[in-house]
């Protein structure tokens, strides 16, 4: 649901009718169910889009990241694909400013797709780390209006296929998500050993899930 940000600006505007739970869209979707659905279902065709049409198989950009958040949300949102104007803050916790963004992306390019992608095949260890340290940095920037974890997963799971992985299996993190918010705090510190124990589990799982049961 869309609520769980605290926004301040035009893109914080919800959908007439929606009682506040709804983004305006252009699609004229008020219920926040309906939204969820439509979201999931062209979030399955972005990942087929993705990762089995045009497997970008290269160094990735902040351009990647913007296209795909557009191919994902472009008919639904018009700022679908553009980095947000609006602070965002969610449980007590804010991200980073509207106004750093540029800066913050053009370091997070630097630092860590260009550095780290493609993700060649290297120790898995090395893998989850490199995951780990860009997942962290980019959820901490928070680039999107809307969205953003869900394509920082797509990110995550790009970079292990790219290691010759299989996508990540997230079930764990859903289901110890104290754990999940306690590693991004501790990426913000400096400490992205939380998180790369996280993305090490959530990789064995989905290697895992390929090879079946033993």
């Amino acid at each position: 649901m869309t609520d769980r940000y605290q926004a301040t600006g035009t893109e914080g505007a919800f959908e007439p009718g929606s009682n506040g739970q709804v983004l305006r869209n252009l699609v004229g979707i008020r219920s926040a169910d309906d939204m969820d659905a439509l979201e999931l279902r062209l979030l399955a065709e972005l990942y087929d889009a993705v990762l089995l049409q045009d497997f970008p198989d290269r160094a990735l950009s902040v351009a990647d990241l913007r296209h795909w958040h557009h191919l994902w949300l472009g008919n639904v949102y018009a700022w679908a694909g553009q980095e947000r104007s609006v602070n965002l803050g969610k449980g007590g916790f804010q991200f980073a400013t509207a106004a750093l963004l540029p800066a913050l992306l053009g370091n997070f390019e630097r630092e860590c797709l260009a550095r780290w992608t493609p993700c060649g095949a290297v120790a898995p260890e090395e893998v989850a780390n490199a995951i780990a340290v860009t997942h962290v940095e980019l959820i901490l920037i928070h680039p999107f209006r809307e969205g953003n974890g869900r394509l920082s997963r797509l990110l995550a799971d790009v970079m292990a296929v790219q290691a010759g992985h299989e996508p990540l299996d997230y079930s764990s993190w859903e289901q110890n998500k104290p754990a999940y918010i306690a590693a991004i705090h501790a990426g913000l510190g400096g400490d992205y050993g939380p998180m790369t124990q996280l993305v090490a589990e959530a990789m064995a799982a989905g290697d895992a899930s390929l090879s079946g049961p033993v």
